[in-house]
């Protein structure tokens, strides 16, 4: 066999493969006999059918099968040889037999090369930690968790709960879904749309009031965006929120005693806030860092790469969608509702960044720091009732562990990049780093 190969872009290549003819016709032969020992041809018996029969009768079909397996398994023997970084399945054209051999041509995409660059790479890297005032709202925080309404005979205001009739129209018309009886709402939460819980702001019970609102213009119900509507509103109950006394029973809920107090409720909810600034401050440098090494380089991908990412997230949605809605609710869901463009951006951004992070653990030979990966460990079970059981699972679970490797080699990348960056600190409170975690999950 006979290879030649060009490169057609940074990642397609182009393989012209010739395959002696004899290796066709030998294996054309050989499946030819089979065929003759198990065809049912009328007027010959069973595994008695000459063989020239068999060619006349099935000899076009039978080449084109052996033509179709010769090209699948030397099209992969081409790629070894010219020892090629495939990624995809490789594309055939321009089949031909010639008097001495079966001649083609593949295309196949590979893995892109990349020179990364470091030059100009400037990342902002937050500080954060912990203050007495956070700690003081993290405990209003469990408290309001766990609150009880009671009836107020004053105006309603933000954070209070209301129960409400409400009646809505567009042009005069009513519209299914835009009512709803003994309706209850926490002003300022955000549930409803832009204007109608501003309107309810200021009204007591038994108060009849029609508010002017408008849908957004991406309202997910097509008829009602960017619509102008009304909504008789009467009030029926008007609720403030009281919030249980940091007490004995109030510290049991967390396990502790009476004697162990609020101090150690304070000191234990400190801890898990100060362990969520850690991973907070790791995340949110990670993030910035790979941002800015995608921004800084150029990378020409795979499209068979792209796609198979936006299989992968795709997947994942539905897997998401079926954790939260079960299987009887994963079967009503229908794929298309997930088209290939709602992925792409996404997906390129994803490949891009692997592409680079191998590059550069590969320039840097950077290995996994064992000892990283036992100091990740340790401050990961310390969150737990029993850290030395979390060590031994970890220690046990090869699969778990290298989960664990696999960040941490991650952690060690961003530090490599880190240290050829120019890196600005900026301080920002622990509301603000955790707004921001939100935002980038959310994004």
């Amino acid at each position: 066999m006979q290879v030649t190969s060009e490169a057609v872009s940074g990642v397609a290549r182009r393989l012209n493969v010739s395959v002696p003819t004899s290796r066709v016709n030998e294996q054309f032969e050989a499946r030819l006999k089979r065929t003759a020992k198990t065809v049912k041809i009328n007027g010959f018996r069973p595994g008695k059918v000459p063989l020239n029969v068999v060619r006349r009768e099935y000899g076009a079909g039978i080449y084109q099968e052996v033509v179709n397996d010769v090209i699948r398994d030397t099209v992969f023997e081409a790629i070894q040889q010219e020892k090629i970084n495939a990624v995809g399945m490789p594309n055939i054209d321009k089949v031909e037999n010639k008097d001495d051999a079966l001649v083609y041509e593949a295309t196949v995409e590979v893995y892109p090369e990349v020179e990364v660059k470091f030059d100009g790479l400037e990342v902002e890297r937050k500080a954060s930690s912990v203050e007495d005032k956070d700690v003081d709202q993290m405990i209003e925080n469990l408290q309001k968790q766990r609150a009880s309404w009671i009836e107020t005979k004053g105006m309603a205001k933000k954070d209070m709960q209301v129960t409400f009739d409400f009646e809505g129209t567009v042009d005069g018309e009513k519209f299914e879904g835009g009512a709803a009886e003994d309706f209850k709402l926490v002003l300022g939460s955000g549930r409803m749309i832009p204007g109608f819980e501003d309107g309810i702001v200021g009204m007591k019970k038994g108060e009849e009031k029609v508010i002017d609102v408008t849908f957004p213009e991406d309202y997910q119900a097509a008829n009602l965006a960017g619509k102008a509507a009304q909504f008789k509103i009467t009030v029926k109950l008007v609720e403030k929120q009281k919030l249980p006394e940091v007490d004995a029973e109030f510290l049991q809920i967390f396990g502790l005693t009476e004697e162990e107090g609020v101090e150690k409720l304070k000191a234990d909810v400190r801890k898990n806030m100060e362990r969520e600034v850690k991973n907070g401050l790791r995340n949110q440098v990670k993030g910035a860092t790979f941002d800015a090494l995608v921004a800084a380089n150029e990378v020409e991908l795979p499209a068979a790469m792209v796609a198979q990412e936006i299989d992968r997230q795709r997947q994942q949605m539905i897997q998401q969608f079926t954790q939260q809605f079960g299987a009887q609710g994963a079967k009503a869901f229908d794929s298309s509702m997930l088209p290939d463009e709602l992925f792409k951006e996404q997906a390129e951004k994803s490949v891009k960044l692997g592409v680079l992070v191998s590059k550069v653990l590969a320039d840097a030979k950077l290995e996994v720091d064992q000892a990283r990966v036992e100091a990740y460990i340790e401050d990961m079970a310390s969150s737990y009732e029993d850290p030395a059981e979390v060590i031994e699972y970890f220690k046990n679970d090869k699969q778990q562990r290298s989960q664990i490797e696999a960040v941490v080699l991650e952690d060690q990348v961003v530090d490599h990049i880190l240290a050829a960056a120019k890196v600005t600190d900026k301080t920002v409170s622990y509301e603000e780093l955790l707004k921001e975690q939100q935002a980038r999950q959310q994004g």
